[in-house]
C-alpha cells in the first residue's frame, strides 16, 4: 500500500512539473506578444522578470486568443484531435498484431494517451514515442525488442506517409509555390526528406545491404547493442514480408493526415481565415513534419512561427495575430487531450502482459 501511495505521489509530482513546464512556455510566448514594444525591450528583461510578465500577462492574452473563435469550431477541433489519437492507437495495434503480439484496444489507447501527454514537453512532436516504447517493452517478457520496434515502425510509417501526402499536395499548388519563396523552401525540404525517407523505409523493411555487403551482419554484431540492432532489423523484415501490412498502415495514416488538416480548416472557418483548402492540404502536413524535429518541446514556437511566416505573407495576408492564434488553438486542443493523458498516467498500471503467440499469426 505504501509503495502504491509513493508511486502515485511521484506520478502526480511528475504530472504537475510537466504541466508547469508546458504552461510556462506558453505564457512566456504570450507574455512576449503582449509586452510588444514596451521599454525595456523583452530581450533586455531578466529571466525572472520575463517569468513574472509571462504569468501576469500570459493567461489573459491566451484566453483572449482562445475566445476569438466561436465554441463550435473549438469543440470540433477538440473532437478531431481525439479522433487522431484514437486512430493512431488503432494503427499501432496493426503493427503489434503483425508481430503476433495481442494488446487489448483499451490498453493501447491508454498508453497512447500517456504518450500524448509526454509529447507536450519532450522535444519535437514525437518525444512521447519514447514513453510508448518503454511501456511496450514492459508489456512482454520475451519479445521486448519486437514490441519496441512496433512503436518505431508506427512512427516511421506515419511520418513517411505524411511526407508523401505533403509531397503530393505540392502538385496542385505549383502556381502558389512559384510566388511564395518561404513556402517553396519548405516544400523543397519536404520533398528532399521524402526521398531520403523513402530510401530509409525501403532499407528498413526490405533490406538489401546485408545481401550485397558480405560480413555486414558480423559487423553489426560487433557494434554496441549489436545483437539488439540485428534483432530489430529482423523484426522490421517481418513487416516487409507481410504484403498487406504496409498498405493498411498507409491507409490509416492517410486518414490521420486528413484529420490533421480538418482540424485547421474548422478553426480557420471559426477565425474567418480565408485560405483555400488545397493550401491547407499542403502547409499543415508540411509544418507538422518540420515541427516533429527535436528542436523545442512539442514543437512549440517552431510551429507557430512557421504559420505566421507562411500565412502573413502574400498572397494570403492573414493578420499575424490570427496566424498565431490558429496554431495556438490547435495546440490547445492537443493540450486538452494531454491533460486527459496525464490523468490516465496517474492511474495506469505498471504492467499488463501482452499475449505472445507462437502459432500462426492472424493478420
Amino acid at each position: 500500500m505504501n509503495k502504491k501511495i509513493v508511486r502515485s505521489g511521484l506520478r502526480l509530482a511528475i504530472c504537475l512539473l510537466l504541466l508547469f513546464w508546458v504552461f510556462n512556455t506558453i505564457f512566456l510566448n504570450e507574455g512576449r506578444s503582449a509586452w510588444g514594444t514596451r521599454s525595456p525591450a523583452w530581450d533586455e528583461l531578466t529571466r525572472w522578470d520575463q517569468w513574472k510578465v509571462g504569468w501576469q500577462l500570459g493567461p489573459p492574452q491566451l484566453w483572449q486568443s482562445l475566445t476569438t473563435v466561436t465554441p463550435v469550431p473549438l469543440f470540433g477541433s477538440f473532437l478531431i484531435m481525439g479522433s487522431i489519437i484514437f486512430t493512431g492507437a488503432a494503427r499501432w495495434l496493426i503493427a503489434l498484431r503483425t508481430q503476433g503480439l495481442r494488446l487489448p484496444w483499451e490498453r493501447a489507447l491508454r498508453i497512447s494517451l500517456v504518450a500524448h501527454f509526454f509529447n507536450s514537453f519532450l522535444l519535437g512532436s514525437t518525444g512521447g514515442d519514447l514513453v510508448k516504447a518503454y511501456y511496450a517493452a514492459r508489456e512482454t517478457a520475451h519479445q521486448k525488442t519486437e514490441a519496441v520496434v512496433t512503436v518505431f515502425v508506427d512512427r516511421v510509417i506515419g511520418l513517411w506517409t505524411m511526407l508523401l501526402f505533403a509531397g503530393l499536395m505540392v502538385l496542385p499548388n505549383l502556381g502558389l509555390l512559384h510566388g511564395h519563396d518561404r513556402l517553396r523552401l519548405l516544400a523543397i525540404v519536404v520533398i528532399a526528406t521524402l526521398f531520403a525517407g523513402t530510401g530509409f523505409v525501403g532499407l528498413a523493411f526490405w533490406g538489401g545491404l546485408t545481401r550485397q555487403w558480405r560480413g555486414a551482419r558480423d559487423w553489426l554484431r560487433r557494434l554496441p547493442k549489436g545483437e539488439w540492432i540485428e534483432r530489430s532489423l529482423v523484426s522490421c523484415r517481418e513487416f516487409g514480408r507481410n504484403r498487406h501490412f504496409f498498405l493498411r498502415m498507409m491507409l490509416v495514416s492517410m486518414v490521420i493526415n486528413i484529420l490533421c488538416v480538418a482540424q485547421y480548416v474548422i478553426l480557420a472557418h471559426g477565425l474567418s481565415i480565408m485560405v483555400p483548402l488545397s493550401v491547407w492540404l499542403l502547409i499543415v502536413p508540411t509544418i507538422i513534419c518540420i515541427a516533429a524535429l527535436p528542436i523545442t518541446p512539442s514543437g512549440l514556437g517552431v510551429r507557430e512561427n512557421l504559420y505566421v511566416v507562411i500565412l502573413a505573407s502574400a498572397p494570403f495576408f492573414v493578420a499575424e495575430t490570427s496566424a498565431l492564434t490558429i496554431s495556438l488553438l490547435a495546440y490547445a486542443g492537443s493540450l486538452a487531450w494531454s491533460l486527459i493523458g496525464g490523468i490516465v498516467y496517474l492511474f495506469l498500471k505498471d504492467r499488463e502482459h501482452l499475449e505472445e503467440f507462437t502459432g500462426p499469426q492472424e493478420i
